[in-house]
């Protein structure tokens, strides 16, 4: 009996057989769909099932969760257990035998699950049980760090990002800038707004046919692949930011050090010696992108202690009350703001008001 795992062998070889050219960008495109099928089937098995529940459940704890993502001996849980050692405040948990949460670090007053997830390059993608599960929890982090060794950076880099390309995880991307909607009837319409796209009607027509969809709208906003329109039609793709760490910095010469430093989204470590911890941290927060706000009871002076922590793409004072308690928005009234998301401190805002990192939020209900 052939396997899902076999049928997507066979697919790869068939790939790296085809030369590419106008000719054979059809049945390359076809093919690409038959494997994004595939892939997915891998993570979800038709029964259903097989999500991030089999032994393989961490609870989800702080403003943020980071997935680190390794081969064995790099040095990655010398790092995991140094990071969480210098800057955790709760001990370690240990949640199943799979995998260890070292703790939950505390950093510019948010705080940051390190997670590791140990599986991913070992048997995920030949959909081991446990690989799968491990998938679906690197699918719900707000940031991955592949941990790599400075000395064998670029084969393990490859490695690990076809890996995880291969799971609907798309490292440091945005979505796609394109507009797809089904319909009943009409056939395919293609809308080009680009210069250049390796896409044409015929292409489009025969993945979307991969699909059994004949009938569809499509706008490409911008220069896009076949891989893009998959992308979009699958639906469950996720974006996520991710800081390459090249560890053993110890182990290297300067001038080595001064050409890494140039590698986009790198930061370079000795995780042995807690070297460049600083950098790394400030790195994390900016990938982060969190927006920290307190609050302000009436009459009395901000909590700075203990701010709220809103994800960037929620930070309105809707998000806010939401996150304080379920109920605030039933009796909200308006908020009085303080910061830099104003232009008059304080500012009378509605719900709808974007605020900046380290607002100030009195809440008047109703």
């Amino acid at each position: 009996m052939t396997t899902i795992v076999d049928k997507i062998a066979g697919i790869e070889a068939e790939m790296a057989r085809t030369q590419r050219n106008k000719a054979t960008s059809a049945h390359l495109g076809l093919l690409k769909a038959r494997l994004a099928k595939l892939r997915r089937e891998l993570i979800t098995p038709k029964g259903g099932g097989g999500g991030a529940g089999e032994g393989f459940d961490v609870a989800k704890t702080g403003d943020a969760r980071i997935g680190f993502v390794g081969f064995p001996s790099v040095g990655k849980s010398t790092l995991l257990s140094n990071l969480a050692g210098v800057y955790s405040e709760v001990a370690a948990y240990e949640f199943t035998t799979l995998t260890t949460v070292p703790g939950v670090i505390k950093y510019k007053g948010a705080k940051v699950q390190l997670l590791d997830l140990p599986g991913i390059i070992e048997g995920a993608k030949d959909g081991k049980g446990r690989g799968r599960q491990v998938i679906a929890v690197a699918r719900t982090c707000s940031l991955i760090f592949i941990i790599l060794d400075v000395l064998k950076p670029l084969v393990h880099k490859r490695l690990i990002e076809h890996e995880l390309e291969g799971f609907g995880i798309r490292l440091n991307k945005k979505p796609p800038n394109i507009y797809f909607k089904k319909k009943d009837k009409g056939g395919i319409n293609l809308n080009v707004m680009t210069v250049q796209s390796e896409l044409d009607l015929e292409l489009v027509r025969t993945i979307l046919s991969e699909y059994k969809l004949h009938n569809a709208d499509i706008t490409l906003r911008e220069d896009s692949t076949s891989e893009d329109l998959i992308d979009v039609v699958e639906g469950n793709r996720i974006y996520v930011p991710c800081i390459y760490i090249l560890n053993k910095i110890d182990q290297i010469s300067i001038e080595e050090l001064d050409i890494i430093y140039k590698i986009p989204h790198t930061v370079p470590i000795s995780a042995h010696h807690k070297w460049n911890f600083d950098d790394l941290l400030e790195k994390m927060w900016e990938y982060l992108n969190l927006c920290r706000i307190y609050t302000k009871p009436k009459g009395q002076l901000p909590d700075y202690n203990a701010p709220v922590v809103l994800q960037n793409e929620k930070k309105t004072i809707e998000d806010f009350c939401n996150q304080l308690h379920r109920n605030l928005m039933k009796e909200f009234k308006y908020a009085l703001v303080w910061g830099s998301s104003v232009k008059h401190n304080p500012q009378k805002v509605g719900k709808e008001h974007e605020l900046e990192d380290e607002d100030v939020v009195q809440v008047v209900k109703k």
